[in-house]
């Protein structure tokens, strides 16, 4: 193995100027990533000096056999944490040949409510608390925890330290340093309050950046697990009973929510919210209903309500912003598989050009 290693190493910047290019794209279940590598002559930063390429859409289920090609567009590009040296992690949107998004392109539809004035005026910020589980691979059931069994209740797991309550770490870890280098703005990781559970934070991020940002730190997450030898898993709630599910949190500002006086723009931005509740929760992640209960951190799925400092509320203004008087929010509602071009380019529709 160490010769293979080796190999995987290799820096090509030593003996060549061809780069490797590794296209990412959504698969056609709406949350599966999928890619594949390609050769370039020399390095590339900016996504609009990229080839287009494409794809068997037929084998993701994105496209019939008869007709199965389907486009990619490359829109965002980061440095490869895998093959280092100028290769390159490119993040694509989907598109029939003749140019028309594919239903599972939302990237398309959220880039035309980040690029509308009023939107652009207001500079909209988020910051992404993405959780997941770990689970071993054979039997699907979280790291850590005995096969077919459980481990002690929850209460020292969260931000927990020690062999008997950290499960995974060395993934975190790894995939924290990976998103560094990247050039993922991620902003930090803990332990979560279910043992095998963890969560890592992205932004804040402007606009569209920030869905590019989470699509792309996943897909890290996910070839570090699969070098682990582990599953990832974004269910919101992936063990029945009494333990927590798995959210996105997304925290959320505007220019005049941070402005003096912002205050008042957040609270008449969550009345807003509250009016098209309905309309967020069937965006915000598929199985979000058996996460969200009213029980474990949060809100019943079918009440809106909003507080300071309130964990069991659909949004939670922080004190601090309260003290200062301006600031952000956080929507604790959306699961943790959600879409984050949707989720994102939703709540800036709905705060900044939706007349009630």
């Amino acid at each position: 193995m160490s010769a293979l290693n080796d190999i995987i190493n290799l820096n090509l910047s030593e003996t060549s100027d061809k780069i490797i290019a590794e296209y990412i794209w959504i698969g056609g279940s709406g949350i599966d990533l999928r890619s594949k590598a390609r050769t370039l002559a020399g390095p590339v930063t900016d996504p609009a000096k990229l080839p287009k390429w494409n794809y068997d859409g037929s084998s993701t289920d994105q496209a019939p056999g008869h007709d199965s090609e389907v486009i990619l567009c490359p829109q965002a590009v980061f440095k490869d944490p895998f093959r280092r040296g100028n290769s390159i992690l490119v993040m694509c949107d989907s598109y029939t040949p003749a140019g028309k998004p594919i239903p599972t392109n939302k990237r398309f539809a959220a880039v035309e409510i980040f690029s509308h004035p009023d939107v652009i005026a207001e500079e909209p910020w988020y910051g992404i608390e993405q959780e997941y589980t770990l689970l071993q691979k054979d039997v699907h059931w979280p790291v850590g925890w005995p096969v077919g069994g459980f481990p002690g209740p929850q209460g020292p797991y969260y931000c927990g330290v020690g062999a008997d309550k950290a499960f995974g770490r060395e993934i975190v870890d790894s995939h924290y340093k990976a998103c560094l280098y990247a050039g993922i703005n991620i902003s930090g990781i803990n332990g979560e309050v279910m043992p095998g559970q963890w969560e890592f934070q992205v932004g804040p991020s402007v606009g569209i950046s920030a869905g590019d940002q989470i699509w792309v730190a996943r897909y890290i997450l996910e070839r570090i697990t699969e070098i682990a030898g582990v599953v990832l898993s974004l269910d919101p709630k992936p063990i029945k009973g009494d333990w927590n599910g798995a959210g996105a949190h997304t925290n959320y500002s505007t220019k005049s929510m941070r402005e003096d006086g912002g205050l008042g723009v957040i609270k008449k931005a969550i009345e807003k919210l509250g009016l098209r509740h309905k309309h967020h929760i069937a965006a915000y992640g598929e199985g979000n209903e058996r996460r969200l209960t009213g029980h474990h951190e949060t809100a019943d799925l079918n009440t809106f309500s909003w507080g300071v400092a309130n964990r069991g509320a659909s949004i939670r203004v922080g004190r601090d912003t309260e003290k200062a008087g301006k600031g952000y929010f956080e929507d604790r509602r959306p699961a943790s598989n959600m879409d984050p071009y949707v989720v994102t380019a939703m709540i800036a529709e709905t705060t900044i050009l939706w007349k009630p």
